[in-house]
């Protein structure tokens, strides 16, 4: 179905779309690439146990979150202004829809697919002797000692259910070895147990034939329960909310808090409940109450209960013909700067990153540029005897990260080194905690943030002495510290010696540590001071701009937008005449295409190979000195107003050119990775329709192959 097909357009939709119910249709995209022909056979897998993944987030997150506040007079969501309860109603059905597409896909599209290429999942009725015989040795040598049924009884209460954990409810007839009949028992299995086991040559004919660890374990229940008859065994799974609660305003020591908070999230109040579909009512019904769920919390499945654990095939089998091609990140050598900047002399001195970023900014678009600039930028100011200070913000940055072993050497060179740490970044707590100690231990002075606001923008400062006079280089950037994530989130970093951009992240990096007043800044934009007032004075001044008959444009790429004032003067600036275009990866609360509101706004959402992660803002400004900005920071109210951000200008004409083409031209002229957002709230993909096959990731891959 394509745009042309769709009926008039209603101008009574509601002004705004449901923040989690945007989110859901994200997941639905997602989804959507594991049934596109066009994409290797296991990267589809992929796309569907990455939105198994995502549906996990959304429980354990964001449904969680509307529950918390359902019982609260006078709550409504933001910015759609729905009663908590009709919003979990309206999600609820949502995600059982996505939830059966998920298992559709997998049994229907998928696992045919695989069997065409000879990778199979062999089902217990197709089992022969041979494989039914190894499988119950592998049982009994790798499983049965690691696995602790639970019988059910006075002094066996139910056992506590690990958030996201694999279990098995069991139904015995018979006595056990004290004479008692209790009927039921649970089996807990280890997360450190594969999901899917592969058959060895001695048990198959097949190079790639797997069975489930469900199924494994269907088959051979009985031998944990000796003297006793199975008349039952049925997987389930429970979704806890993961959400931390700690008071900032009453604890003495955040980290302390949120270590005692970390061991008790495996056990929050149950969300959903997965369960087996052919397990019977009774005992459905029987671990209903026994979460504290209804009905509407409950997904039986046709399928394995976490679909995100099937991700481990793809490296268990040896078919590159059936994944993307492989991509090398293009590497910004000394070599290679050299040969583009041509600013080197013989002399030692200038053979060094810094005056390579004094000559001029450098721009790293990664995941189509290593990362490696920006840890050889942290490395050489670690052992510079001219550097004096860093100072960096870290969000997230992965266990054996390399800038945290830099920032360590630095503080043992005896520079003054400071890192801003957010430990509440959602799930990598732990890591952030581990990761602070280390470099406390080192001599770095941690601070964590602001109370109340979690420190989300990346930024390295480093101030170095040169001929008597300070001065500073700096790196600021739209995605995280993070090795891995680098090779697959877009996302724009800067190197540059502009002392503006210098002098106001000094600032922002003493109020970070002193929590003084950041006064005056000459060219960063500040979450929560001053970003969201001046992305709205700009999208202000677009719409005179159109109003007085100027040039006005809006183009704008995010993660998210749902700040109501945000979403409230686009609609004006449409009306007036702004042409809007909006690149929004994943929830959008803006309603674009209706007639009288916002009939000048297109939204476009782009799922590809890589993750579209790159906040990117164009404003034309009268078509005199257009402005164009990189950010930490989405349109979202928490990234605006309940943040510490930063949002910086580009300002080198060259750079400006590079990135307004690669973060926003590319993706507006895309029609096959695209989809857009209808006024009704749903996305159709985009297609050629006459004109060639064009892919934004595609056409970067082959720019920065060829570079």
């Amino acid at each position: 179905m394509s745009a042309n097909d769709l009926p008039p357009l209603a101008t009574d939709y509601p002004r705004y779309i449901n923040r989690e119910q945007s989110l859901l249709e994200f997941n639905r995209r997602v989804l959507a690439q594991a049934k596109n022909p066009d994409i290797p056979l296991l990267e589809r897998l992929k796309y569907l146990c990455i939105s198994s993944s995502n549906m996990d987030e959304f429980f354990e997150v964001r449904l969680a979150s509307l529950y918390e506040v359902a019982n609260q007079p006078g709550t409504l969501t933001r910015p759609d202004g729905m009663d908590p309860n009709e919003a979990i109603d309206m999600l609820s059905d949502t995600a059982h829809e996505i939830v059966e597409q998920q298992y559709s896909t997998l049994n229907h599209i998928l696992i045919p697919e695989l069997q065409k290429e000879n990778i199979n999942f062999l089902r217990r009725n197709h089992w022969n002797d041979t494989q039914r015989a190894w499988i119950k040795e592998y049982f009994i040598q790798s499983l049965q000692p690691v696995l602790s049924a639970v019988g059910l009884d006075p002094s066996h209460p139910f056992p506590r259910v690990l958030n996201k954990s694999l279990n098995f409810i069991v139904s015995l007839e018979g006595a056990d070895a004290f004479g008692r009949s209790n009927g039921l028992a649970i089996v807990p299995v280890p997360r450190s147990l594969p999901r899917i086991i592969k058959l060895p040559p001695e048990a198959t004919e097949g190079d790639n034939d797997f069975v489930f660890l469900s199924s494994v374990l269907h088959a051979n229940v009985s031998l944990l329960f000796p003297g006793m008859t199975v008349t039952g065994c049925y997987q389930f799974r429970v979704t806890r909310n993961t959400n931390l609660f700690i008071d900032e305003e009453e604890v003495d020591d955040i980290m302390s808090a949120l270590r005692g908070e970390l061991s008790t999230r495996d056990y929050g109040g149950a969300i959903r409940l997965e369960v087996a579909d052919n397990c019977p009512p009774h005992m459905v019904d029987y671990l209903l109450d026994r979460f504290n769920l209804t009905e509407k919390a409950l997904y039986q499945v046709n399928g394995p209960v976490n679909l995100h654990r099937l991700s481990a095939l793809p490296d268990r089998v040896n078919r590159p013909d059936l994944q993307f091609e492989p991509y090398t990140q293009r590497q910004l050598t000394k070599k290679s700067v050299k040969k583009a900047f041509k600013l080197f002399t013989r002399q030692k001195k200038n053979d060094s990153l810094f005056a390579r970023i004094a000559q001029k900014d450098i721009l790293l678009h990664h995941p189509y540029e290593a990362f490696t600039p920006v840890i050889d930028f942290l490395k050489e100011a670690s052992k510079d005897p001219d550097v004096l200070a860093i100072r960096m913000t870290l969000y997230r940055t992965g266990e054996d990260s390399d800038i945290i072993k830099a920032l360590m050497k630095a503080a043992q060179n005896g520079k003054e080194v400071t890192a801003v740490v957010e430990l509440r970044a959602r799930f990598d707590e732990d890591t952030n905690i581990i990761q602070a100690t280390r470099l406390q231990d080192a001599g770095v002075h941690v601070v964590y943030g602001v109370v109340g606001y979690k420190t989300h923008a990346k930024m390295i400062l480093v101030v170095r002495r040169e001929n008597d006079r300070i001065r500073y280089y700096t790196h600021m950037g739209t995605g995280n510290y993070h090795h891995i994530t680098t090779r697959f989130y877009s996302d724009f970093g800067l190197l540059t010696a502009n002392q503006s951009i210098g002098r106001d992240a000094s600032k922002v990096f003493q109020q970070l540590t002193s929590l003084g007043e950041t006064k005056d800044l000459e060219v960063l934009l500040q979450s929560p001071f001053t970003l969201h007032s001046g992305m709205l004075e700009r999208i202000q001044r677009e719409a005179e701009n159109a109003r007085q008959g100027k040039p006005a444009r809006i183009i704008a790429k995010m993660n998210g937008l749902e700040e109501q004032e945000i979403i409230d003067n686009l609609y004006e600036a449409s009306q007036a005449g702004v042409e809007i275009d909006l690149i929004v990866r994943g929830i959008c609360s803006l309603r674009p295409g209706v007639p009288g509101l916002s009939e000048n706004i297109t939204v476009t959402s782009i799922i590809g190979r890589f993750l579209e992660h790159h906040r990117v803002y164009y404003f034309e400004n009268a078509g005199g000195k257009p402005e164009l900005f990189c950010s930490s920071a989405d349109w979202m109210r928490r990234n605006l107003l309940a943040r510490v951000e930063t949002c910086f200008p580009i300002l080198d004409p060259r750079l400006f050119q590079q990135v307004y083409t690669e973060g926003l031209g590319v993706y507006l002229e895309d029609n096959t990775g695209a989809w857009k957002l209808q006024a009704d709230g749903n996305y159709l993909q985009a297609i050629p329709e006459g004109r060639p096959a064009y892919n934004a990731q595609q056409y970067l891959i082959e720019k920065y192959s060829e570079g």
